[in-house]
């Protein structure tokens, strides 16, 4: 059925407008997204079929672009805008990080770390360099592949944290695995780059893992 063929209320742009973007479904959003069906499918249909196949919002956005184009009615184009959407959400919730002292917003450095290292298929891990008010000056992946204590070098970090004059740093890494506990080597990890950054009066404030939607905290664990 034609999206136009159903009443009013039922429609996902007047839904939104009318009770709030927060009432809709997956499938309903996604399609305000598609705005057009393909043959034989609405747009709304379209979507939910974009969901089945792909499982989740979690795979649709990681697709590759191989993946994404080999669904019908999808392509280039729309790979495209799902990556800026993608991209926006990302740099929207970091935008907190950038104007309030961290540790006063602890929600905002969990919802980005989360948003930016979930869906990853590798481990990458991530240094966060503040001020010191504790407020970010930058975000950086230094290391990417397993994290363990041979692939991540305390002298990048060093030399980092010196290059941009951080007063201290938040660490953070994922874990595809789904399984957000610390390893006896991100452990290890953590309390060798405790000691090399003290030695330059940089302190490590946390050391957070994303796992899925999970992220844990050294700090909260009392483990820094």
């Amino acid at each position: 059925m034609h999206l136009l063929a159903l009443p009013k209320s039922q429609r996902p742009r007047e839904k939104l407008l009318n009770l709030g973007p927060e009432t809709l479904s997956d499938a309903e959003l996604l399609a305000i997204f598609l705005r057009t069906g393909i043959a034989g499918m609405n747009a709304v249909e379209l979507a939910e079929m974009l969901l089945r196949k792909t499982e989740s919002l979690h795979n649709l956005f990681n697709a590759t672009l191989p993946e994404f184009a080999a669904i019908k009615g999808m392509g280039e184009a729309k790979y495209v805008q799902l990556q800026a959407v993608l991209e926006l959400c990302k740099r929207y919730l970091k935008e907190p990080c950038l104007r309030t002292t961290l540790f006063d917003s602890p929600d905002a450095v969990r919802n980005y770390l989360t948003m930016k290292l979930r869906g990853l298929g590798h481990e990458v891990f991530v240094v966060l360099y503040l001020d010191n008010q504790n407020r970010l000056i930058k975000d950086e992946v230094l290391f990417q592949g397993t994290i363990n204590a041979a692939s991540v070098y305390p002298r990048e970090v060093v030399k980092a944290a010196l290059k941009i004059n951080a007063a201290s740093l938040i660490l953070a890494h994922n874990h595809p695995s789904g399984v957000a506990e610390p390893s006896q080597a991100d452990k290890l990890i953590t309390k060798k780059l405790q000691h090399a950054l003290g030695l330059i009066d940089v302190q490590v404030l946390d050391h957070l893992i994303v796992a899925g939607p999970d992220c844990l905290s050294f700090a909260e664990r009392g483990l820094i």
